[in-house]
């Protein structure tokens, strides 16, 4: 009876062409047949080094299922499998336009030999001749360096998963450059600029809506998702559970929020509550509190985000995001001595040191206050 061979072993022997060759066993097929591979080099002890990496892979490596894989085949699966049924829509708008890119560029290659440098080029290529449109290809080709992180976000999670599946032994992705992420700068309303807002949005009978998002610092898609059931007047609390986001082709459906911190039941000062009960006087029996006064169902996330733009160039402000007002709140909140971790859960953040490092400004200027007012109390007893 012969002996099988073992993943492990190997041999080497000098060919006739004067090479030396190293055999082994990479692994057995679904029926039990040893699948043998070979390295070769000019001498004994080049052999010797290719044939022990070799063997070392063949450890980590499930040959038999990952020679079937060409990049396309295994992006795809993976895509269905671990990706797809697991992100919201806006990330798979945007994982699959990652994959239209991918896959023409890299998808004949077998997954084994995928290389850094082949990943590299698809990056560069993308930064710089990235734009399909004609008109936008003509005025600029190249794509924003969010774009291309984008990509390497999904493409490093899509081959580390073929990592953990032992269809390779390491992930390509990992060595390459990508772009660095730019800070955009954070702008807040003035507070000496609030008054004209609220005056512009009482104008546009909107003010109940703006008054709560610059209050609390809610998402535009979680203020348009609102429903009256969700807020207690008496106990003056608001439960924010759900989002309104669009959906490819129209329309716009409610889910829960992205992360279970953005699961919260927030206070609501007496002033805005006064705001609220007003504006559902208007429609009673209406179940969502922002209704649109066009269809009277939900606002689109999309159309808050217009009327804020209205209000600000109606007041004659300097233009700021919709979403620089969530900052506005934080930032006012932290100036007037709320602390980090009450922020922090008001705004839905994962954690407090996400907040610490996203208001670093203003923490930096309530430090520089305390360290003052530290030095007058002490220098008292000097």
């Amino acid at each position: 009876m012969k002996t099988r061979r073992a993943v492990g072993e190997g041999s080497i022997r000098k060919r006739a062409d004067g090479r030396w060759e190293g055999r082994y066993v990479a692994g057995h097929d679904a029926n039990g047949k040893a699948i043998r591979k070979n390295v070769l080099g000019k001498t004994q002890a080049e052999v010797r080094e290719k044939l022990k990496a070799a063997l070392a892979e063949a450890q980590v490596i499930d040959v038999a299922r990952a020679d079937e894989y060409t990049v396309k085949r295994w992006v795809e699966t993976w895509y269905e499998i671990y990706s797809r049924p697991h992100i919201r829509d806006s990330t798979r708008r945007f994982y699959e336009r990652y994959i239209d890119r991918i896959i023409p560029a890299l998808g004949d290659i077998p997954l084994q030999k995928l290389t850094s440098r082949d990943i590299q080029k698809l990056y560069n290529d993308t930064k710089e001749h990235g734009r399909i449109r004609k008109e936008q290809k003509e005025k600029d080709p190249s794509l924003s360096d969010t774009y291309v992180r984008g990509m390497h976000t999904m493409l490093h999670g899509c081959l580390q998963r073929a990592v953990k599946e032992r269809l390779i032994p390491f992930n390509p992705s990992e060595d390459c450059i990508v772009p660095k992420a730019r800070k955009r700068e954070m702008k807040i309303l003035p507070q000496e600029s609030i008054g004209a807002y609220f005056k512009e949005a009482e104008r546009r009978g909107v003010l109940a809506m703006f008054f709560l998002e610059l209050s609390t610092g809610l998402r535009k898609g979680e203020l348009a998702a609102l429903l009256w059931e969700d807020l207690d007047v008496e106990a003056r609390t608001l439960r924010v559970d759900k989002q309104a986001t669009a959906v490819p082709g129209g329309g716009v459906k409610v889910t829960r929020p992205k992360t279970e911190t953005s699961i919260r039941t927030l206070p609501v000062s007496k002033e805005a509550i006064e705001l609220l009960v007003a504006e559902h006087e208007k429609h009673p029996d209406n179940p969502y509190m922002f209704p649109s006064p066009v269809t009277g169902r939900m606002y689109y996330p999309d159309t808050i985000n217009s009327m804020h733009e209205k209000i600000v160039k109606g007041a004659g402000l300097p233009h700021i995001r919709l979403h620089d007002m969530r900052h506005t709140a934080a930032t006012l909140m932290l100036q007037n001595g709320v602390d980090i971790k009450t922020v922090s859960g008001m705004l839905g953040h994962y954690d407090a040191g996400f907040t610490l490092r996203t208001y670093t400004h203003t923490t930096t200027k309530q430090q520089e206050e305390a360290a003052n007012t530290m030095g007058t109390v002490l220098s008292a007893s000097l």
